[in-house]
């Protein structure tokens, strides 16, 4: 028997149409509490680089000093260490609220989602609503649809200019920065980043948008090895949903054998993916939760038992009970832990000072006039405050031995000086050619701020 098989029915159709995807607004809890969120993320992000601390910037990621300021603490290039240990902490804490509740990074506080909603939203109250966005996209060019336009984008433009110069305040002064920006004085290279970031975020939230999580996103493509049948995502029960078909609200769907799915396709159209949950976990699922809101609503009004699509596990789901302390999710948190109080004892123990000691390898030692062996050291000392503060150097490790060094020496914070010193004492005192010596280095303001790196004296045989 021979059939007639078409290439195209082979094909298997794709998840969404193609085409962009007109997001259909949706209120509800999840929405609610994305949106606060959302807000207060951005609050956050905006307002960080305004933060005073004692009459400087309290976030100052200085770049071209190579110093970054965060409060009262200064990370210099040999502390940025620290960054590594932030890094890992962030990737098992991400893993863990993965293998946990599944994608809520990416539905919830990932900037790109945050940004493509508020370009969103700006796009409904411009262009109107789903279906008036889709009618306006199909008709023809006129000065209503241009006005439209033009007034969206250059909504989406004045937020992404603004979104990058915000995150331009990380990295340059922020009064200096807006100051020079109104007052036209923006250097090149700011101008370059400012209107790079602007570009990147003009691009993303307003036209790449789901596609950015997709195919760009790493995140999406990975996320299935931290997923297991106890991970709580956003599932269609398809045991209480199918057979799915519309009804009328007081009619006996039971009787007609269709399951509580009403086919609205509500739950379609408010996804920033585009998908159809019902067709089953998908990696484009971002766990938004905007289709159980839409899919609650319309429970609701037909009277039925909220939930068809909730958080929930693929083991719940089966009948089976969920593992809230699995392996895999003990794990990642125990790794989180251990590398956060890592970070805190590195912290407890760092010292807001460094110093090392630099000689001279061409004159280790010199005899004086009095026959006393003197050795000369270059001492170099960082304020990793952000005060200026006064040191004084002491030497320990030579009985007899005398310090020529300058009684106090004034160093502003994030600074480096380097200080010339020597260390005399007497050669017949000294039983070994080259005898350890200790330079200890103390703020006079505050004693708790001290170093003491070990060296050298060296003298004749």
């Amino acid at each position: 028997m021979k059939f007639d098989i078409k290439e195209e029915d082979m094909i298997i159709k794709p998840y969404k149409q193609d085409g962009p995807i007109y997001i259909r607004e949706q209120k509800g809890p999840f929405q609610q509490i994305r949106r606060y969120l959302g807000w207060f993320l951005m609050l956050v992000f905006i307002t960080i680089p305004w933060i005073p601390y004692k009459g400087q910037q309290a976030v100052l990621l200085d770049v071209a000093s190579q110093q970054f300021r965060i409060f009262g603490v200064t990370l210099l290039p040999h502390d940025f260490m620290i960054l590594a240990w932030v890094f890992m902490a962030g990737a098992f804490g991400l893993f863990f609220v993965t293998n946990w509740l599944g994608r809520v990074w990416c539905g919830y506080t990932c900037p790109q989602t945050i940004w493509m909603l508020m370009f969103t939203w700006v796009e409904h109250r411009i262009e109107g609503t789903r279906n008036q966005r889709i009618k306006l996209d199909k008709s023809n060019w006129d000065g209503k649809k241009v006005s439209k336009k033009l007034a969206k984008h250059a909504v989406w433009l004045l937020i992404s200019v603004f979104t990058a110069t915000s995150f331009m305040a990380y990295f340059v002064p922020a009064k200096t920065l807006y100051t020079e920006m109104f007052t036209l004085q923006w250097s090149g290279l700011v101008s370059f980043w400012v209107f790079l970031f602007a570009f990147c975020t003009y691009g993303n939230a307003g036209f790449l948008r789901e596609k950015m999580c997709n195919v760009a996103c790493p995140y999406s493509r990975f996320q299935s090895v931290m997923f297991d049948k106890d991970t709580l995502v956003v599932s269609y029960d398809a045991a209480r949903g199918e057979n799915r078909g519309p009804r009328k609200r007081k009619a006996d769907h039971k009787a007609m054998g269709l399951g509580d799915c009403v086919d609205c396709n509500l739950c379609v159209e408010v996804c920033p993916a585009g998908i159809d949950i019902r067709n089953g976990l998908q990696y484009e699922c971002i766990n938004c939760g905007l289709c159980i809101d839409a899919c609650d609503e319309t429970m609701n009004k037909f009277g039925y038992d909220t939930g068809l699509i909730k958080y929930t596990s693929e083991n719940t789901l089966s009948g089976k009970k969920t593992n809230p302390f699995r392996l895999k999710l003990v794990g990642y948190a125990a790794l989180f832990a251990v590398i956060v109080v890592t970070m805190v004892v590195w912290a407890m123990n760092r010292t807001p000072i460094e110093a090392s000691v630099i000689r001279d390898r061409n004159a280790l030692y010199r005899v004086n006039y009095e026959g006393l062996v003197e050795n000369p050291y270059t001492l170099s000392i960082i304020n990793k405050t952000q005060q200026t503060l006064h040191y004084r150097i002491g030497i320990s490790g030579i009985e007899h031995a005398s310090l020529s060094a300058p009684d106090s020496i004034k160093i502003e914070g994030g600074q480096m000086l380097l200080v010339p010193v020597t260390v005399t004492a007497d050669g017949y005192d000294l039983s070994r050619t080259a005898t350890p010596l200790n330079f200890v280095v103390t703020a006079e303001e505050d004693a708790s701020i001290t170093i003491e790196k070990e060296s050298y004296f060296y003298k004749n045989r």
